[in-house]
């Protein structure tokens, strides 16, 4: 079965590490990497642009429960060299033949008969973009098709969620004038406008402008109550939006032990699909892994693994077509609604 899915870091995580994209992508090593989306079956998904504080990446080794705080502020033009040295790193797949860039479900469609990991490009916190909008313009006419407002710390655009425990994501204010104007712009380019580490306000705020509500790699918050994770409220209007949500592999988004001590299981997983799948429907629901981003369930060590949470899910009684429309089908099925071919 293939799999795309709503997010990886592997951009990043290449740009942070300062190694060669090209051969890094050649072999084993991180969780997303040409091998092992051959062998797993990872079709691709959507690849994030992200600006980390340091350039070092984002990582939650090491972290067991308490509260995570807002990281500072990052500024444009940092956040804009990091951005663009990772588009840069994306081209240099594409060049080699390791990703297809794609913007559309055609072009993604086409790389999955290829076996080509189709990479649609996702900004996740849009520090590097000016108040005139002329980056979002830029980035656009560079193949971008997919964007955050905020990743979680503040920004001009708005308020991302701390990472915490036993609290909804109802942390602080939502978009601010200048993010609804980037909001807005997205929604004339006929992007995609993720929520996943948006306030609760910031995503009704999304919904109230007409925009269906996508959170590309977001869990159940009755699951597992933290800041990152979506009430059964925000999940029924993701699918009455015609919107989607991806299920994150995170082990401390996935589970409360998950949160305290790091570890978390393929049942968890499950688990959660069944609560997203109760609120969302099952026609709104996908994977959004968050490879090469965050800790992994016990079992998942790589894309290399996917048919290791399709079997789990077979187990558990999911039918076939909907182990399609989880693994892929629902995405695809969005991505052609939102952004045509």
């Amino acid at each position: 079965m293939q799999v795309f899915d709503g997010h990886n870091d592997i951009l990043s995580r290449m740009w942070s590490a300062g190694v060669d994209p090209v051969a890094q992508f050649s072999k084993p090593g991180m969780h997303v990497n040409a091998p092992e989306a051959r062998a797993g079956g990872f079709a691709g998904g959507f690849f994030a642009l992200y600006s980390p504080q340091r350039r070092a990446p984002f990582d939650f080794r090491g972290f067991r429960g308490g509260a995570m705080p807002l990281s500072s502020a990052i500024g444009q033009p940092e956040a804009l060299q990091s951005v663009i040295a990772q588009l840069g790193i994306a081209q240099q797949l594409a060049h080699a033949g390791q990703i297809r860039l794609c913007t559309g479900a055609r072009d993604i469609e086409a790389a999955m008969d290829e076996a080509v990991p189709a990479a649609l490009l996702h900004l996740e916190g849009a520090e590097c973009i000016d108040r005139e909008l002329y980056t979002l313009d830029a980035l656009h006419a560079s193949g971008l098709r997919s964007l955050g407002p905020v990743w979680s710390r503040p920004t001009i655009w708005g308020d991302g969620v701390p990472f915490g425990y036993d609290q909804d994501g109802d942390t602080g204010p939502g978009l601010t004038a200048d993010g609804k104007r980037l909001v807005a712009r997205c929604a004339e380019l006929g992007m995609v406008v993720d929520t996943s580490h948006l306030t609760m306000k910031g995503f009704w705020q999304i919904g109230e402008m007409g925009l269906p509500l996508v959170a590309t790699h977001s869990n159940a918050f009755d699951i597992c109550p933290v800041t990152r994770n979506l009430t059964g409220a925000q999940l029924r209007a993701i699918g009455e939006s015609g919107g989607m949500v991806g299920l994150n592999y995170a082990t401390v988004f996935l589970s409360p032990e998950g949160w305290k001590t790091g570890r978390a299981t393929l049942d968890d997983c499950l688990r959660q699909l069944d609560a997203m799948i109760e609120g969302a429907g099952e026609d709104h629901v996908g994977l959004g892994s968050d490879f090469d981003g965050a800790p992994l369930p016990e079992g998942m060590e790589s894309c290399a693994d996917l048919p290791a949470l399709v079997a789990a899910m077979e187990r558990h009684g999911f039918g076939a077509e909907l182990v399609r429309k989880l693994c892929h089908g629902n995405w695809l099925d969005f991505l052609r609604r939102h952004l045509g071919g």
